[in-house]
């Protein structure tokens, strides 16, 4: 599971039909702390989450488990980061 930061929402007006009532979001991966590490990328979202949330997701194979119908991504939201403690530092959920 990786850390990152939504961005913003895809909106596709044709896409695969398993796709279908997934929300397709734009993230920005970034370290455990929030700091942006890699380019932006799409994962559909398996957990409602919303604008500016620190989430986490997975990638590959194991991103389509999280949903019932198996669709073709490679990238997915599979919770929401509440805080994270990192040795003696606790980063709540407004890591920017």
């Amino acid at each position: 599971m990786h850390p990152a930061k939504i961005l913003g929402r895809v909106v596709a007006t044709h896409k695969e039909d398993s796709l279908t009532g997934v929300k397709l979001i734009i993230l920005q991966p970034t370290d455990w702390e929030g700091n942006p590490i890699d380019d932006y990328l799409v994962a559909a979202d398996a957990v409602s989450a919303g604008y500016d949330e620190f989430v986490f997701f997975v990638e590959s194979m194991e991103a389509a488990v999280a949903f019932s119908n198996v669709p073709p991504i490679d990238a997915s939201i599979v919770g929401i980061i509440d805080g994270v403690q990192l040795d003696d530092e606790y980063y709540t959920r407004s890591v920017k």
